[in-house]
């Protein structure tokens, strides 16, 4: 198309046309740069994003089709740029949204289109500037919204909650107060559940429970006993026929069968062992004959993906396997996406 002959229009109209020409033609360079610096798909298109964050709140998403699946034990690629440790990782959809759970405990809805969109290995700009954050507050969980009817929430010293899903709507107030913090005690895992099925509860000794889910009262209650020096680290809703991935610093994991890790009749007992580890980095739960990727993110910044299915199931105590191939360097967080 081309440009009018514009001499005849008031010289205000005609700056204003020219001014707007230039932002579309500085946008449209700098989408042809984007995608010149993206890797080519390593599947179809999806509206699925890897969302990376930081220990200071910075945080970048990238489409889940631009990381390429490796083999387990690879390397990864290296993801979020930035000064601080990367601390978070998250898979949801471009119109989902991400709750943000801070360490005194309060929590956050924010849009994921809201977040900045870059290649994977891009810089990102912080999602805490537009929150009132209280002096020293951190976030302390990042969970995807809307997975199912309840939020199951863990402290760190191991104490249980179930929130209903419609608290976390699009009614939620910024910073409500979801769980009062006594003696230091801080959130450290959430994940939903169904309300009808078992909790599994890994600490990161690598001692877990298992309960069901109903026993959890309304005002919460203790899900495991752990020593002073240990902390919760992830939490999972699973049935008898599913299984739970855990992984430690170390980059070894293992899909644990629940049919080889029998539940107790209630919570607030001591763990058994769930994986031989120095330190547990997190886990998700695997259904019987679901197809899911693993993402996992190191220290250093780098992310691998891998099949989970490439990790063999196993009812016992193990070691587990390689899923990441580390130098001087541990995994920090995980998720999972279908």
């Amino acid at each position: 198309m081309e440009r009018p002959d514009l001499n005849g229009l008031d010289p205000a109209v005609i700056a204003y046309i020219t001014a707007l020409e230039e932002k579309v033609a500085a946008s449209e360079s700098a989408s042809i740069r984007l995608s010149s610096a993206l890797p080519e798909p390593s599947e179809p298109p999806t509206t699925m994003n890897i969302i990376t964050i930081d220990q200071d709140g910075a945080a970048k998403r990238t489409l889940r089709h631009y990381y390429m699946r490796q083999r387990r034990g690879g390397m990864g690629v290296f993801d979020l740029a930035g000064d601080a440790e990367p601390a978070f990782l998250a898979a949801a959809d471009e119109d989902g949204h991400l709750l943000l759970f801070t360490d005194q405990g309060r929590v956050f809805r924010v849009p994921v289109s809201a977040i900045p969109e870059t290649e994977p290995r891009g810089r990102g700009a912080s999602i805490l500037a537009g929150f009132n954050l209280r002096p020293d507050e951190k976030i302390a969980v990042v969970v995807a919204d809307g997975g199912g009817p309840f939020l199951t929430l863990v402290t760190a010293r191991g104490h249980v909650r179930r929130i209903g899903a419609q608290s976390f709507g699009s009614n939620l107030h910024p910073g409500a107060i979801i769980y009062e913090s006594n003696d230091g005690d801080q959130l450290a895992a959430a994940a939903w559940t169904s309300g009808k099925g078992d909790l599994f509860v890994a600490a990161q000794s690598g001692q877990a429970i298992r309960f069901s889910e109903r026993h959890v009262p309304v005002r919460g209650c203790l899900a495991m006993r752990i020593k002073p020096d240990d902390r919760i680290c992830g939490v999972a809703g699973v049935e008898e026929a599913d299984g739970v991935f855990l992984l430690g610093e170390d980059g070894k994991g293992t899909v644990r069968l629940m049919a080889g890790f029998a539940a107790n009749k209630s919570p607030g007992s001591g763990g058994k062992t769930a994986l031989k580890c120095e330190r547990l980095t997190g886990l998700f739960p695997v259904s019987a004959g679901s197809e899911r990727d693993a993402f996992v993110l190191s220290a250093s910044s780098k992310i691998i993906r891998f099949a989970v299915d490439e990790v063999p199931p196993k009812e016992g105590v193990v070691q587990g396997v390689n899923c990441m191939n580390l130098r001087n360097d541990r995994c920090i967080a995980l998720t999972a996406s279908p």
